[in-house]
């Protein structure tokens, strides 16, 4: 006998800002690189990921002999001012993500916005995601200021 979930959608929002001292092109380059090969967990653990940047493109977790894990697919992208992702992420419910990174320059300082929605069946180890952004987007700063300093 199957049983019937009483369970309803949940939505979340996560809204994060940030100013980095980095020209807006930098900015843009090591988002790719930490979202994509260079990707880890907030333990320091690598968690690369494979990320077509072009619109259609697949954003993956690749663990070789094709297996693997689809996180999204490249809605947007307009370099270096906007990347955009739609897909499950690390949902394995039926729900669905909405990722943006909005960047802005001005006199060498590049305004992040990033925004991170999702609606679906969000389960409690699912909605704790805050940690794992705050890690990604702290990471981006310190390697986009590096960049820049390098130059």
């Amino acid at each position: 006998m199957a049983a019937i979930s009483q369970e309803q959608p949940r939505t979340f929002e996560i809204v994060k800002q940030e100013e980095i001292r980095a020209p807006i092109d930098i900015v843009f380059e090591t988002i790719l690189e930490q979202m994509g090969p260079l990707n880890s967990k907030p333990d320091g653990v690598a968690m690369p990921m494979k990320l077509e940047a072009w619109p259609g493109g697949r954003w993956f977790r690749d663990l070789g002999n094709n297996a693997g894990h689809f996180w999204g697919t490249v809605q947007a992208i307009k370099p270096p001012s906007l990347l955009e992702f739609c897909g499950p992420l690390f949902m394995s419910t039926p729900a669905v993500s909405n990722i943006q990174y909005r960047l802005t320059e001005e006199n060498g300082l590049t305004r992040v916005r990033f925004v991170h929605r999702a609606m679906g069946w969000i389960g409690e180890g699912d909605r704790g995601v805050e940690e794992g952004w705050t890690d990604l987007i702290a990471r981006i700063h310190k390697a986009a200021e590096k960049r820049s300093s390098q130059r």
